[in-house]
């Protein structure tokens, strides 16, 4: 029990919980990764298995449904087993996916692929976050901001990779295959440190019980919108910046992965200096200065008149956003602050309604009016952040001033 609340003390935290940490920042590092080289193949994908410009934002729409439907299926599964044990299968299944969708050359075969490839993410993005959380609880402080910077460090190293794989023309298979190749063994040496019992202790029972209890939702509605628009921003970042520069910028193949190398370069560092902001300025005026830079960043992606002008407006789209994110899992944890994983999780139900919504709207509006026009859309959305940025500064609501019907 000592060692147990000892861990909040940083100079006491013990060795296997340091270790497990690590191990799970490795784990966040591969995710980033995979995914960014995934979303920023984009073009290539598209060509390589004759998707229509009016298919494609189906298939986008498609990723994140099954991803939700994956991490609701994965809180049954942690229930029975662990997160480590979840973690530990299904992130070298995400790097098997992604060898898929280089491999194959029908249709049929890139929703297979694609599929799985969102059925596992999802589960991943569950079991990380229930670890993560898990964690943080046995620290005593936050530490989260560590797990988010870690995927935009990923995303950068992918995003090369892709500018790599164009640069010297590799095929999707062979870019695909050797990245999974290093990736698997990787997570596999990971996963060894991933933490269980004898690191957690009783953590994990801890976030699943709260994660039970019912809490009202009234409270939690203006930052799940937040999150929302964050998530239809990223999304378009992430979904849509290739086939930008190839569609409308049309620049060489080594260009589409270089606006999302931009995006997670600036995030990355936005989420490094991301607290000291916060402790000057408070989260009610980062958060409406972030919303007002991203909406800013859009625009001039919806103006640039050549394809730099476009890698620094999304630049300017990540500095803005990358506030926003971890500031609503923290206005939740402090209106809940005796449930906050279970409004945690709550609000990043939200995340995919982001992605669902944000990628097909942007991409079906580029495919009628252009990618211009397409860009004014989350960059009017984004400004409905500055509507409900109170709440972010709301203090723990008291029980008659809420409303008490919990879903």
């Amino acid at each position: 029990m000592a060692a147990e609340t000892a861990a909040g003390n940083a100079g006491a935290v013990p060795p296997g919980l340091r270790r497990a940490r690590v191990a799970l920042l490795v784990s966040y590092v591969v995710q980033g990764a995979v995914f960014a080289l995934l979303v920023t193949r984009i073009p290539a994908i598209q060509t390589q298995y004759g998707i229509s410009n009016a298919l494609l934002p189906v298939f986008l729409a498609a990723v994140p449904v099954l991803a939700g439907a994956g991490s609701i299926s994965m809180e049954w599964v942690v229930k029975r087993t662990s997160p480590r044990a979840v973690l530990r299968v299904v992130q070298p299944l995400v790097c098997l996916t992604l060898l898929g969708v280089g491999a194959g050359d029908r249709l049929a075969e890139a929703a297979v692929a694609l599929g799985a490839f969102g059925l596992m993410v999802g589960g991943l993005d569950a079991s990380e976050a229930m670890s993560a959380v898990a964690l943080q609880h046995r620290y005593g402080r936050s530490i989260m901001q560590g797990f988010y910077a870690a995927f935009s460090l990923g995303g950068i190293v992918g995003a090369v990779l892709a500018w790599a794989g164009a640069h010297w023309h590799l095929s999707q298979l062979a870019l695909f295959g050797t990245t999974a190749a290093v990736a698997v063994p990787i997570v596999l040496v990971a996963s060894v440190w991933y933490a269980g019992p004898q690191e957690l202790g009783r953590a994990v029972e801890e976030a699943v019980a709260a994660a039970a209890r019912s809490i009202p939702w009234k409270p939690l509605l203006p930052l799940c919108l937040a999150m929302c628009v964050a998530y239809i921003a990223d999304s378009t970042v992430s979904n849509w910046s290739a086939k930008y520069m190839q569609d409308l910028m049309h620049t060489s193949s080594q260009m589409y992965s270089v606006p999302y190398a931009a995006y997670m370069v600036v995030m990355l560092v936005g989420r490094m200096l991301g607290d000291n902001r916060v402790q000057r300025w408070g989260s009610v005026r980062t958060v409406r200065l972030g919303a007002v830079v991203c909406a800013l960043g859009f625009a001039l992606v919806a103006v640039a008149p050549e394809q730099w002008t476009a890698v620094v407006a999304f630049a300017v789209v990540g500095l803005g956003v990358c506030v926003v994110v971890p500031q609503v899992f923290a206005a939740g944890g402090r209106l809940f602050p005796g449930d906050a994983d279970a409004a945690v999780a709550r609000l990043n139900i939200f995340n995919y309604v982001g992605f669902l919504v944000g990628s097909p709207l942007v991409g079906g509006i580029a495919g009628g009016s252009g990618y211009r026009v397409a860009m004014l859309v989350p960059m009017v959305l984004v400004l409905a952040i500055l509507g409900v940025t109170k709440a972010f500064g709301a203090a723990a609501p008291q029980p008659s001033a809420v409303d008490t019907v919990a879903v």
